[in-house]
């Protein structure tokens, strides 16, 4: 850049100067590379979600090429924060269930509802009951689709509702396939609806053991008195539980000799797996 400037020789004119000054560039901001500890972390998640699900620390290092001591630091971290599991018979490596959840959130609400439209209107048609179909948000279960009883009495509709997760059918399917949201449940108290409402914790994962087992689950009066209703797992193409399907009604219709009917549970099982289908699993 060039400066102007005036000054007078021995005879008293005015000349004119041109004098250079030298802008200064700006240094350049250096910007910052990948965070080594957080690619190396990323690499263990990848390859646990790989072909072979469980990885043991001698295994996972042969494939970073690290030390074991290195690795065996970063799969404790991981592990502190419920992204991998560590199986105690074998001592291997799994994903976690807190990972498996935040990564189920692929799946929003609308997208699941937009699968089940027709297989929802299916089964209430079947079961002459209501229909719900939800998710969990924030520890609870989001109501994200609600399919009226096919008649004629004055019914609410439920979709945007949150419905305690410990208390419901719809709820205990999804507990059961995200041991990590039941934890923090637990530890934050299980509020009490009825007198039938689960609210010791030992209780309750001993229930989830057996809704994992059986493949579905029921509530007999826990969140309303004089309220039964059943539920069972939508699975998405990766095996995760994204999301549960289930009917309710008043207890002299789903029971039979105070226990489900089985031909309801056959038809809230039959069409849950139909969802699960449209979504990419492996037929059941």
């Amino acid at each position: 850049m060039l400066r102007q400037e005036f000054g007078n020789d021995e005879q008293g004119s005015i000349h004119r100067y041109r004098v250079g000054v030298v802008a200064r560039r700006a240094p350049r901001r250096r910007v910052p590379g990948n965070i080594q500890s957080i690619e190396r972390a990323a690499t263990i998640l990848r390859l646990l979600s790989g072909r072979n699900r469980r990885l043991g620390v001698v295994d996972i290092a042969g494939e970073m090429g690290l030390p074991k001591g290195t690795v065996h630091g970063l799969l404790r971290t991981l592990q502190s924060v419920g992204f991998i599991e560590q199986d105690e018979e074998s001592g291997k490596y799994q994903l976690g269930a807190a990972l498996l959840h935040m990564g189920s959130s692929y799946l929003d609400g609308n997208e699941l509802r937009s699968h089940a439209l027709n297989w929802s209107d299916s089964l209430a048609t079947r079961t002459r009951e209501a229909v719900r179909i939800g998710t969990l948000h924030e520890q609870q279960v989001l109501v994200v689709h609600h399919v009226f009883r096919p008649d004629d009495t004055l019914q609410t509709l439920d979709v945007g509702s949150l419905l305690p997760a410990h208390a419901t059918a719809l709820g205990k399917v999804l507990l059961a396939h995200h041991p990590y949201i039941t934890s923090e449940l637990a530890a934050a108290g299980l509020e009490a609806y009825t007198a039938a409402t689960i609210t010791d914790p030992e209780r309750l994962e001993r229930e989830l053991v057996r809704v994992r087992a059986q493949g579905w689950a029921a509530d007999i009066g826990e969140l309303v008195a004089g309220q039964v209703s059943y539920a069972a797992p939508i699975v998405d193409r990766r095996g995760t539980t994204v999301g549960a399907m289930g009917i309710f009604g008043p207890p002299e219709r789903l029971l039979a000799a105070r226990q489900p009917r089985g031909d309801l549970l056959s038809y809230v099982r039959e069409g849950a797996r139909a969802v699960s289908r449209e979504l990419g699993a492996i037929p059941w």
